[in-house]
């Protein structure tokens, strides 16, 4: 039985003549995602802004619209309502209220006495703003030492050229998703900020394999152009890439569909950012490289064509 194979092992797809292209095309997406966010923001979610948060039980399997029409008459803000784990676990969020800790928890009262007999709660929280707040820098810091920590691993492991490359496209990557999620409205939580994050490590996964067989091809073909290098090493790891984001991407759409809202952001996140992930390895770490004039040293003699060496 012989392997699948979505692309054939001859392929030659010349992607760093598009890169200009791939330059214009990503960073206009960066800028309409840097402008969007300062403009309009992201729909934090209570992690951040600060509000209620209760867990309940419902007698019978949750009546989602009902309890939605039901607690979003009380006057209390925006009220979301999730359906999570079995079908009569239910998940309510509220808007932090006007005022100290006491008005929240008469918000609290209220929702339970709308919520009556029939519907049990098993775990309610107030989120502060000062904790919304130091989670969200929290949540900066981690982004950024998590870039930085990425950055000096593959300058340790590759040359500076290639640290560069993939640290600007993790940061085009985290940038872009942050950018879909103002246009969505989706909310923004702790739990997208751990996408987020995961999609930076599959990210660099991805761009790690690609910039091994660079290396790999810059010992083997010496004195090859550096663009048809690059090329080269792409159309060959083109099948591994397709074929991972590919069955990731089969795993992340089920939990998407069937999963719940619960895990809805999260799940959106990780879809995105692994196929936004998967286009930055190929279309802009490789040919930042050429940006950043990465040098090789050529020793004496010459080295076989790609044709001789069984690759093309």
């Amino acid at each position: 039985m012989k392997p699948l194979h979505l692309v054939p092992d001859e392929v030659n797809i010349p992607f760093l003549k598009l890169r200009n292209f791939f330059y214009i095309f990503s960073v206009s997406l960066v800028v309409l995602s840097a402008v969007l966010f300062f403009t309009k923001g992201l729909n934090f979610g209570i992690d951040f802004r600060g509000g209620i948060l209760v867990e309940a039980k419902t007698s019978g399997p949750a009546d989602i619209p009902g309890l939605r029409d039901n607690l979003g008459s009380l006057g209390l803000g925006d009220v979301s309502i999730q359906q999570f784990g079995e079908p009569d676990d239910v998940l309510i969020q509220l808007q932090r209220q006007d005022g100290d800790e006491k008005a929240q928890m008469a918000a609290l009262e209220t929702v339970t006495k709308a919520l009556g007999d029939e519907v049990s709660i098993r775990r309610s929280e107030l989120v502060g703003p000062k904790v919304g707040g130091e989670l969200k820098e929290a949540g900066i810091y981690s982004v950024v030492i998590s870039l930085a920590l990425i950055m000096i691993y593959i300058w340790l492991r590759f040359e500076w050229q290639f640290a560069v490359a993939s640290v600007v496209a993790l940061l085009h990557d985290v940038i872009i998703t942050v950018g879909l999620f103002v246009i969505s409205g989706v909310q923004f939580d702790l739990a997208t900020l751990a996408a987020i994050l995961t999609v930076a490590g599959y990210s660099i996964n991805d761009t790690v394999v690609v910039f091994d067989r660079i290396r790999e091809f810059m010992r083997k073909f010496r004195k090859m152009d550096l663009v048809e290098l690059l090329d080269l090493s792409i159309n060959t790891t083109l099948s591994r890439t397709v074929m991972t984001s590919l069955t990731t991407l089969l795993a992340l759409i089920a939990l998407f569909l069937f999963g719940g809202e619960a895990i809805r952001g999260f799940t959106f996140a990780l879809i995105f950012g692994i196929v936004i992930g998967t286009y930055s390895s190929i279309c802009v770490a490789s040919p930042l490289l050429v940006v950043l004039k990465l040098r090789r040293k050529i020793p004496e003699g010459e080295e076989a064509s790609a044709e001789e060496a069984g690759v093309l």
